[in-house]
């Protein structure tokens, strides 16, 4: 089955069990049964799988629980991190889920077991308070236990019905096409802005790219804005190709996102010792500060929102800004979250980062900031994206690109706004594969290109009060129509010819007649 078979399939399907539930639960609500449920089936499947062993004579899922021994299930948990009776399993919840009187606090006692299996193990933090958002309780669900369970009974067999083998080994991004598609869906109707919980899978593998590039081996992945993980799982993309020695780092303020990540991480087999989300304000608490600096950086940080600032005295002297001599704007952390991924990039990384357009040429402690960072040479790209490419704005975003290791004083910048780009699909714009191989070929030729990309020495910069808008140096196309004045002239003068003319064959008719 074809990417695009697949993601149609579920794509329906998912639409299929949203009516089964409608008018009963609110779309928004709706996403995280959905997307629980698809963590459910995917850490049975998957757990089911590993104490399988690969075995074909045994069949854990009807295995009775008594054949498990405390020393079996300490050994699991070491391994994977958590446990799962064969009781407990999706499949054998799912199989009954229609005819179980139980089944919301069937599920909730499950979802607790799972979690309480990991109390005092490295594991622990990871997997704590992964179900909390599919709260099976809810009165969302429905006022009476037999409405919650028809409910729930319904998403849990919708999800049982999808038939792709091993979720792993998908053509697609099951877990990420999911919930892009419940965002476009629901995110507008509910006043939610999706890019604040979710990147697109192709800028993702864009931003993914610019940050490995021509990298043969990082320390790890970091994101520190890290919502869904969608950032981090496109690095993964490149695992066979780029040792990642100590795994996946993230941090997410909004707690129901964080748990998305964490799930996003387990249902992509990363295991839970390959992966560490910290849940905090990343430009407050920073975590981390232990583990930096990283090879590998990444992130979609919220636009343009507020922070403490400088009403907080102490981070003038944090390392991430004391060098600037200056603090972001407390109306706009844009900046705040580009100098915390600088502080955390290693000499030999790279930074990639998607920004609001205003940072580049707005003044005051913003302009300063350029300043040190184009002073600094630690500018490599900047690039500019068309319009509508994520859920929730159609504002034309840029990416940053940081690095520590140029050898030149000199800024790229690119264009790639323009039609050739990217593909309009619907209301949304998006990068295909051929838009993702031409931005990266430029970026890693640093040459000019007439009305796409220009190199600029840093001096030129400075001169231009240290303004980063690309189409500042970037000539734009002239598309309008080029007129030929002499040619225009002629073509009037003969029409103006005909015109005298025909007026004086009328005036010689009018003669005629009257005579």
């Amino acid at each position: 089955m074809t990417s695009t078979e697949q993601r149609v399939k579920l794509q329906n399907k998912i639409w299929k069990i949203a009516n089964d539930v409608r008018g009963s639960v609110d779309g928004w609500d709706f996403k995280q049964f959905v997307l629980g449920t698809l963590f459910y089936r995917f850490i049975s499947e998957n757990f089911a799988n590993y104490m399988e062993g690969g075995d074909d004579s045994i069949d854990y899922a009807n295995s009775p629980d008594e054949v498990i021994t405390p020393e079996l299930k300490a050994d699991a948990v070491k391994t994977k991190g958590y446990f799962i009776y064969p009781s407990q399993l999706f499949v054998n919840i799912a199989k009954n889920a229609h005819t179980n009187p139980n089944l919301n606090t069937d599920l909730k006692t499950i979802f607790d077991a799972i979690e309480n299996s990991a109390n005092g193990c490295p594991s622990e933090e990871d997997i704590k308070g992964l179900f909390s958002d599919f709260d099976i309780t809810s009165t969302r669900l429905g006022d009476s236990v037999k409405g919650k369970n028809s409910r729930l009974a319904a998403v849990l067999k919708g999800v049982e019905e999808l038939d792709f083998g091993r979720f792993e080994e998908g053509q697609i991004d099951l877990f990420g096409d999911a919930y892009e598609f419940l965002i476009s869906n629901y995110a507008a109707n509910a006043g939610k802005s999706g890019g604040e919980f979710f990147t697109p899978q192709h800028v993702s593998r864009l931003i993914a790219r610019l940050a490995m590039h021509k990298q043969t081996s990082v320390n790890g992945i970091y994101d520190p804005a890290a919502g869904s993980g969608s950032l981090l799982l496109q690095a993964k993309s490149y695992f066979d190709r780029h040792i990642i020695e100590e795994g996946f780092f993230g941090q997410e303020i909004n707690y129901t996102t964080y748990n998305l990540g964490r799930m996003n991480m387990f249902l992509h087999n990363i295991n839970y010792d390959k992966f560490d989300l910290k849940l905090g304000d990343t430009l407050r608490y920073p975590a981390f500060k232990d583990i930096k600096p990283f090879d590998a950086i990444v992130s979609n940080p919220p636009y343009s929102i507020k922070w403490i600032g400088s009403d907080d005295p102490t981070l003038i002297v944090d390392d991430r800004f004391a060098p600037v001599g200056a603090l972001p704007p407390k109306s706009q952390a844009d900046f705040a979250f580009v100098l915390h991924a600088l502080n955390y990039l290693s000499a030999k990384g790279r930074a990639a980062i998607v920004c609001f357009p205003g940072i580049f040429y707005r003044g005051g402690a913003e302009q300063k900031i350029r300043k040190y960072l184009v002073d600094q040479n630690f500018v490599e790209t900047v690039i500019s994206l068309a319009p509508n490419l994520f859920f929730g704005t159609s504002i034309a975003v840029n990416i940053l690109v940081l690095s520590k290791h140029k050898e030149k004083n000199i800024t790229q910048f690119i264009d790639a706004s323009g039609k050739t780009f990217f593909k309009k699909v619907v209301k949304n714009n998006i990068l295909e594969d051929e838009h993702i191989e031409r931005i990266i070929e430029i970026f890693d030729k640093k040459e000019d290109v007439d009305y796409v990309a220009k190199m600029v020495e840093n001096r030129k910069i400075a001169e231009n009060d240290y303004n980063l808008s690309v189409s500042s140096y970037v000539e734009a196309r002239d598309t309008r129509e080029k007129v030929d004045i002499v040619k225009l002239n002629r073509e009037i003068q003969e029409t103006v010819e005909k015109i005298d003319a025909l007026r004086r064959d009328i005036g010689e008719i009018i003669k005629e007649i009257e005579a």
